[in-house]
């Protein structure tokens, strides 16, 4: 019996795959823990929180009873200085005069910018009760409600007359609310998405390139505020400081309610690829929640200022948005 010279081969039927490096899972940096957005959770806590009710109470009556106290106390000054002084009485009269009838200008400028949103609401709910009950006849009204609003706006001239050509050719609720998207509402879209990339675009830079303390909760702040008011501007036509707030404040509450103001992972890499996200630093890591939150906040600002519910075809898609926000930023910057 011969002994084997060279090296004995022994196969196994069910030999388990030998592991390889690249399939290992990432070691975790318990150093640097994942960004979470803090800026733009800062920002949604202090504009969406409500209050209580005795809260609403308090400041009412605390402005109430203050303003009370400043105008007896402002008029009988004015009456003392004219009685002491009158040319001096008479001027400082016509000043405050002014004061007031600018203020009264303002407060009428808001009390219609508030009108106008509830307008846009008895819109929306007009239109799914329409699409609830299939009702012709009253998607009809719906869309001739929403073609007097934009009657004044001569950017929207063309589509509101291609509209009236072929909304008689159309027998369906559906499909006139159809018409009247592909129409009347596409531009306002396509302008409301590209406000929302440019401000994702601002937060995600200042937060991951300015250093100091709360500068990424201010540009937050700023940019949300900012970027709100411009999609009612884009849908409403008009808009004012305290109609923004509001409207900011109704949006990130919704947000807040909703559990949407979060991100992971799986939200973010398909924005800027996977082998990005495992080589941003935590400050630019933050920059990105931050941008991407943004466009959150603004696709749900988009939602709440339309008159008419995007339909599932034309519904905007967060990841589409921020891919356009933030891709070009992430390229440039690690590149």
């Amino acid at each position: 019996m011969t002994q084997p010279t060279g090296p004995v081969l022994i196969e196994l039927d069910d030999a388990a795959p030998v592991p390889r490096v690249e399939d290992a899972s990432p070691v975790p940096d318990l150093g640097h823990p994942s960004p979470t957005g803090q800026a733009m959770s800062t920002v949604a806590a202090l504009s969406g929180h409500g209050g209580s009710r005795m809260a609403r109470w308090f400041w009412t009556l605390a402005v109430a009873s203050i303003g009370a106290w400043v105008s007896v106390a402002a008029w009988n000054t004015l009456w003392a200085i004219i009685a002491a002084q009158p040319v001096a009485g008479y001027i400082l009269a016509t000043l405050t005069g002014g004061f007031v009838a600018v203020a009264l200008i303002i407060a009428v400028k808001e009390a219609a910018v508030f009108a106008r949103l509830a307008r846009i609401d008895r819109l929306q709910r007009d239109a799914r009760t329409a699409m609830a009950d299939a009702s012709l006849a009253d998607a009809r009204k719906v869309v001739d409600d929403m073609v007097r609003l934009y009657s004044g706006r001569s950017d929207m001239t063309w589509g509101r007359d291609r509209l009236k050509e072929r909304k008689d050719e159309v027998f369906d609720a559906a499909a006139l609310f159809e018409l009247t998207e592909a129409e009347l509402l596409a531009p306002l879209d396509k302008a409301a998405a590209a406000e929302v990339a440019a401000a994702g675009r601002q937060v995600a830079t200042v937060t991951a390139l300015v250093p100091l303390a709360l500068a990424d909760v201010v540009a937050a702040l700023v940019t949300n505020l900012r970027m709100v008011r411009r999609i009612g501007e884009i849908y409403g036509g008009r808009s004012g400081t305290l109609g923004s707030w509001r409207l900011t404040r109704a949006v990130l509450a919704h947000l807040v309610a909703t559990g949407a103001l979060s991100v992971g992972d799986d939200f973010l890499e398909p924005l800027v690829g996977s082998s990005i996200m495992g080589k941003i630093s935590r400050r630019f890591g933050e920059g990105l929640v931050n941008g991407a939150l943004t466009v959150r906040v603004g696709v749900a600002a988009m939602n709440v200022c339309r008159p008419l519910d995007f339909s599932q075809a034309r519904k905007p898609s967060g990841r589409a948005i921020g891919r356009t926000a933030l891709n070009g930023l992430f390229s440039k910057t690690m590149g």
